[in-house]
């Protein structure tokens, strides 16, 4: 699949169209809306996201990581809930770090971070060298699918920084978030990133980059969402529509691609058959 252009393609469509004014606002970001502030008001996914910091940190000092700390890090208060905010903060650390949380210590119960392979179940998103960037790039991915594919770039570091992950402050796996989504992945047209038209303070927006459109779907990225939010991607309606008619487009495309193979293989044989039947 080879677009002639950036927005070519079928999950590319939509990235360029549909600009919303400023009173506008699609189902897909309807939808998103509810899901960021119940974020930002769980007290267990503020939990969830401390000890994702505390776990990092404690990684990248290549210190133990005993449940007894985690505990102290939840607090008395919701101790009670442990095992739940250690399991949101695990399946983040999964899904976005490439990170596994494991218990290596029975005595004592101590835990280690390991690296998992193939992110996202997208060979094609992975950065090489272990370093795990392609789940990282699919939440980015879905906030943008989520927004009506223009994602505003205030409600992608609000976001980012429920995930411990803060522009201006470098991230030991990303290094400078800032510099990663808006050179970086830019470059390697994974990422869109541009001025808003007609924005007035200025404000820029996040688009799919031509790569993310030929390497994953959109249906790929919801199923990713759909995991972060304990849930599955008919839970998002429009969102799964719309991810179902870009699997529709993709495939209409691939026929598309493979009928003139098919009729040149054809070819040869009619004018076989004719030249017989003239002899």
């Amino acid at each position: 699949m080879a677009p002639s252009s950036p927005d070519a393609g079928p999950s590319c469509a939509g990235s360029d169209e549909g600009a919303q004014g400023p009173g506008e606002e699609s189902a897909g970001a309807s939808q998103a809306a509810p899901a960021t502030q119940s974020t930002r008001k769980d007290p267990l996914t503020r939990k969830a996201s401390m000890l994702v910091e505390f776990l990092l940190e404690k990684d990248t000092k290549k210190e133990p990581i005993s449940q007894h700390t985690l505990l102290k890090v939840v607090g008395r208060k919701y101790r009670q809930h442990f095992l739940e905010i250690l399991r949101r903060a695990s399946k983040h650390m999964e899904l976005v770090f490439g990170l596994k949380l494991t218990v290596v210590g029975r005595s004592m119960i101590i835990y280690a971070l390991i690296y998992k392979l193939n992110l996202g179940g997208d060979e094609g998103l992975s950065e090489g060298g272990g370093l795990p960037k392609s789940g990282f790039l699919m939440v980015l991915l879905g906030i943008i699918f989520r927004k009506s594919n223009h994602a505003p770039g205030e409600d992608v570091w609000e976001f980012l920084s429920v995930l411990g992950v803060y522009t201006g402050r470098s991230h030991w796996i990303f290094g400078e978030p800032r510099r990663l989504l808006t050179k970086d992945l830019v470059q390697k047209k994974y990422l869109k990133y541009r001025q808003v038209p007609n924005s007035d303070p200025l404000h820029y927006e996040f688009l799919w980059g031509l790569r993310a459109c030929v390497e994953t779907s959109k249906m790929k990225v919801l199923e990713v969402l759909a995991k972060i939010h304990d849930t599955v991607p008919t839970s998002f309606p429009d969102l799964y529509d719309e991810a179902l008619r870009d699997q529709a487009e993709r495939a209409g495309l691939r026929g598309t691609a493979r009928a003139p193979t098919m009729a040149e293989a054809s070819a040869p044989s009619r004018a076989k058959s004719y030249s017989s039947s003239h002899i």
